[in-house]
């Protein structure tokens, strides 16, 4: 069955009547993935609708007319803006309810790419717009065997080079000898070239206070020394080289002393366990073939947290969805930035990273959550205890 075909199946499944694509200097990255069109960047506007039933159809400009040649449909040509507006309604002729990468409110911003606009035109064709947010999901996020090992793979490697930058970090401080952290993220990226694992970006490496800005990031002028007696955070991402590969993408936490002070320990294990506790919810749900959402894993994680008293200290959702890039267009774990009631997919995988920042340290564990038919597995190696820098023993772990 063909990309095509599958929509037409799933639109009939949702009782839309149509899924209509729209771009303009490539403002929509979904319609080209969902659709397979490359990195084109139109100047002029494309509409392609894919009806539930029948042929699909395109409205492309005389100066573009080869814009959408690559998929099946008839063509209309436009260059005024009256054609244009009648062509759209011949295009949505027969047409009562279409999705379009919009989102009711702005309440998911990753999916509403249509400008309001183009849906005011939509609508003015007497059409209802509806979101295609699952249909997105559907069709961008699922992973097909080979791109989960593609993850896996990336995890292996990903996964022994953040333990070696911790026994380099550990390395350096017994010896006396100066490293910041700068120079342990860029050692780690070399080391990525070496396994053959790229990203979009060098890891987060953060000691210290840094370590309590989520999204922190060391320059060559900006980067804290990394001394004992302080936290040390690693966030990592990266993937193979492959062009559909996806992303593994992981934080773990150490210490630089010989044992963790009781005090920071304890934000550690309340971390820790509403990451276990989101895991479980998802391990569960899926294993009893229940329906979860977004918001449901993230509030299973937070009430953890908030149940402790650092509520306010968690800034950011539990997690993103993962795909070919590190936050793909798939249902993130989140009821605090955006109420996310996308559905968590077979065939998908997402990030759990609960945190707690404050300003003298922050602390964030990380791992990747896969989706399978019937059964849901954390991909890598499970932080248990956070890391002694200074302490002569392997660091604790366990992989499922």
């Amino acid at each position: 069955m063909t990309q095509i075909q599958e929509i037409q199946k799933q639109l009939r499944s949702s009782r839309v009547d149509g899924w209509l694509f729209y771009d303009i200097l490539h403002r929509d990255p979904i319609a080209y993935n969902v659709l397979g069109l490359g990195e084109a960047a139109p100047k002029r506007r494309w509409y392609y609708l894919v009806p539930a039933r029948g042929v699909p159809r395109k409205l492309v400009h005389r100066i573009e007319p080869g814009m959408l040649d690559r998929l099946p449909g008839g063509k209309q040509l436009y260059s005024a803006r009256q054609e244009l507006e009648q062509g759209l309604g011949r295009l949505l002729a027969g047409t009562r309810k279409v999705a379009m990468q919009y989102s009711p409110l702005n309440e998911n911003p990753y999916v509403g790419t249509i400008d309001a606009g183009t849906i005011e035109l939509v609508r003015s064709k007497r059409v209802k717009v509806v979101s295609s947010a699952d249909l997105v999901q559907r069709f961008e996020a699922r992973w097909t065997p080979a791109q989960l090992r593609s993850h896996l793979a990336a995890g292996r490697a990903i996964d022994r080079i953040t333990a070696a930058a911790f026994d380099r970090a550990g390395d350096f401080l017994r010896r006396g000898r100066r490293l910041t952290e700068y120079d342990l993220q860029q050692w780690m990226w070399e080391k990525f070239g070496e396994a053959g694992i790229t990203a979009d970006g060098a890891a987060i490496v953060a000691t210290g206070p840094n370590s309590g800005n989520p999204h922190y990031e060391p320059t060559p002028r900006h980067s804290a020394v990394i001394r004992p007696g302080n936290v040390l955070l690693l966030d990592v991402w990266g993937k193979t080289k492959d062009p559909a590969a996806v992303y593994y993408d992981i934080t773990w936490t150490g210490f630089g002393a010989d044992h963790i002070p009781a005090s920071v320990n304890r934000i550690f294990q309340i971390v820790r366990e509403a990451r276990d506790s989101a895991v479980r919810f998802v391990k569960q749900s899926v294993a009893q073939g229940k329906q979860i959402e977004g918001w449901q894993v993230d509030r299973a994680c937070r009430s953890v947290i908030e149940r402790a008293g650092y509520g306010r200290y968690f800034t950011h959702r539990t997690g993103h969805n993962i795909g070919r890039e590190v936050h793909g267009n798939g249902a993130n774990m989140d009821n605090l930035e955006m109420h996310d009631t996308r559905r968590v997919m077979p065939g998908t995988c997402f990030s759990v990273e609960p945190g707690i920042y404050r300003a003298e340290y922050g602390i964030r564990s990380e791992v990747d959550v896969y989706v399978g038919e019937g059964r849901a597995r954390v991909t890598g190696a499970i932080q248990t205890e956070m890391i002694p820098l200074l302490a002569p023993r392997p660091r604790k772990g366990s992989s499922r």
